[in-house]
């Protein structure tokens, strides 16, 4: 069967909901969260420009480093346990949607340290493409789907109107049972989006 992984990113951690499309109609085959960040390093790698606010310039920048070497690392060993379940299952991965969001100037670790807003979106930025750079070192095919339009996008790749897709994804979820919350449901309609491209 094919098959494709959807992920929503978020500080730490990320939806990844799997789908599989056996005769046409879509299921979901694996639903879980991923870990980004281990347990023993939540208090700076979650939010690491947060954590590295108020100290000297360079060892913020040296924590902001390594939180995103430590968020590629994770994200690449949970996508790798990933890919070995489905081919342990004898599925064939057409593609991984990561949900993306509005790409982030080539501001400096000072830079962003500068004003609060950019830290938070620098922290959003940072696991989405910790996710998005682990699909392509896992030679997954990387399908970059805007959040703020993934509706859009759904609807286009799909053929599919809008409040249909929403019916489709509710029903996936009332067949696997919570969590089905938002994360899943639009980490679902990403990997279809993957598994139709």
């Amino acid at each position: 069967m094919n098959i494709a992984f959807g992920l929503k990113a978020h500080s730490g951690w990320a939806a990844l909901v799997v789908i599989g499309s056996p005769d046409g109609s879509f299921e979901v085959i694996d639903r879980r969260r991923i870990e980004l960040v281990k347990e023993k390093d939540l208090s700076w790698a979650k939010q690491p420009f947060h954590a590295a606010e108020n100290l000297a310039a360079d060892e913020a920048r040296s924590l902001v480093h390594q939180a995103i070497k430590a968020a590629h690392r994770n994200a690449k060993r949970e996508l790798d346990a990933a890919k070995m379940r489905a081919q342990r299952y004898g599925y064939k991965i057409r593609g991984c949607a990561v949900l993306m969001g509005e790409p982030m100037p080539d501001w400096s670790v000072e830079q962003i340290l500068a004003v609060h807003f950019r830290m938070h979106k620098a922290e959003g930025v940072l696991f989405r493409e910790a996710l998005a750079r682990a699909t392509t070192e896992c030679r997954l095919k990387l399908v970059r789907v805007p959040e703020k339009q993934l509706n859009e996008h759904a609807e286009l790749t799909l053929a599919t109107p809008a409040e249909k897709l929403t019916k489709m994804t509710a029903a996936l979820g009332k067949a696997i049972g919570a969590p089905w919350g938002k994360d899943q449901k639009e980490a679902a309609l990403a990997a279809m989006i993957a598994l139709q491209i």
